[in-house]
């Protein structure tokens, strides 16, 4: 069974995902192995071992495709991706007839696109650069019509069923004692509002306190880019949902979602650390950010949630509507913090900690408002949201 460790060993190295496909693979179809040596394998796949994949499964007798089933696809024409995410973060130039390998799946990304699963294997889209096909449905006015694939054949093992990233999902763990790592949630209004820097700063902030901070991406599209960001702020281990099986979180489902939550917390908190930071992509209006936020799951498992918000009004309604849960809202942050009239304006609308990045990189800021709500000490909810 797969561990946290494995992957962390395998993935944090600056060569990871690089590594020439092995070259001898009894069983394997004929070409198959030095073809797959050639093909660009995308950040979703990263956790694949390669030498499991023995088979081109041909599309005219291949099953509908499900969320996580790897594929071998040519590009057809270069369109707004026009670079794959690799397993260890670089961003690999594609040209036409390129062989890459990648997942379906589907994508919410109100300023890219919103695709879905396709029902056929017949030509799609890649919808996110670290490697998701789908099928468009609909995208932002100021994208471009996204790259096209031509999908080549499932890639199956021996008996010919489809591999599927829940194939290398994060097995069972087992957390170090009783006491689990005080966890922060960082949520926002929306695509862009700040989530990602604001955890990134958190990271710093506690890191700096003298904590063990491990992270955790719970939702999204698969992509590296937060990940590496994390880690660059001083987290180790940093995870996200691709460890637990799911190349994207939307249409997955809420109890899917609590569940990657649950194994995510789990192989964190069996990490020997202090504190985990969490953040939870897109905003409170997304169905699997609804779902999750709402359920028994996160408040059993979050002690402090950091709101991000590009806007005073935003912030308002995204602290109002997390209070009506009865989650213990630490502060805001986010886009806005870039105002200081916005941090006013949101003061004012909250009465909360306004905290920019500074303000969370600093220890003993961050220290003195996350102490304020949730955690073994803490209120379970801020003064501001008592009333």
């Amino acid at each position: 069974m797969t561990s946290v460790h494995d992957f962390t060993a395998a993935t944090d190295r600056p060569d990871a995902g690089l590594e020439r496909f092995p070259g001898s693979h009894p069983g394997a179809a004929p070409g198959l192995v030095a073809r797959l040596a050639r093909a660009k394998f995308a950040y979703t796949t990263r956790n694949v071992r390669r030498e499991s994949l023995r088979r081109i499964l041909p599309t005219s007798t291949s099953p509908r495709p499900r969320a996580g089933d790897l594929v071998l696809a040519r590009i057809l024409e270069i369109g707004q991706h026009k670079r794959l995410e690799l397993a260890n973060g670089r961003r690999a130039t594609l040209f036409p007839r390129d062989e890459v390998v990648v997942c379906f799946g589907a994508r919410y990304a109100p300023d890219q696109f919103e695709a879905e699963i396709p029902s056929h294997l017949g030509p799609c889209d890649l919808a996110a650069a670290g490697g998701v096909a789908a099928e468009m449905i609909s995208r932002h006015q100021a994208i471009g019509s996204p790259t096209r694939l031509e999908p080549i054949g499932l890639l199956g093992d021996d008996e010919g069923r489809p591999s599927n990233l829940a194939d290398w999902a994060l097995g069972p763990a087992h957390p170090r004692g009783a006491a689990r790592p005080t966890t922060y949630a960082v949520v926002g209004t929306a695509m862009n509002a700040g989530k990602t820097t604001a955890a990134a700063s958190l990271v710093r902030g506690l890191a700096a306190a003298g904590q063990r901070v491990g992270a955790a991406k719970v939702t999204g599209t698969g992509a590296g880019g937060d990940l590496w960001l994390m880690s660059d702020a001083g987290a180790h281990p940093v995870l996200d949902f691709t460890h637990a099986g799911v190349p994207s979180t939307y249409r997955t489902g809420g109890a899917r979602i609590a569940a990657v939550l649950e194994t995510l917390t789990d192989h964190l908190a069996s990490a020997d650390l202090d504190a985990i930071v969490l953040e939870v992509a897109d905003g409170l209006c997304q169905e699997e950010t609804a779902a999750l936020v709402a359920s028994a799951t996160f408040a059993q498992r979050v002690d402090a949630v950091v709101f991000a918000a590009t806007d005073a009004m935003g912030a308002a309604g995204g602290v109002h509507a997390l209070g009506a849960l009865g989650l213990p809202v630490a502060a805001v942050s986010g886009v806005l913090t870039a105002s200081p009239l916005a941090m006013r304006e949101t003061r004012q609308l909250t009465g909360m900690p306004v905290l920019d990045l500074e303000a969370l990189e600093d220890p003993q800021r961050v220290t003195e408002v996350m102490s304020s709500v949730g955690g073994p000490n803490g209120t379970g909810r801020h003064p501001a949201l008592a009333a």
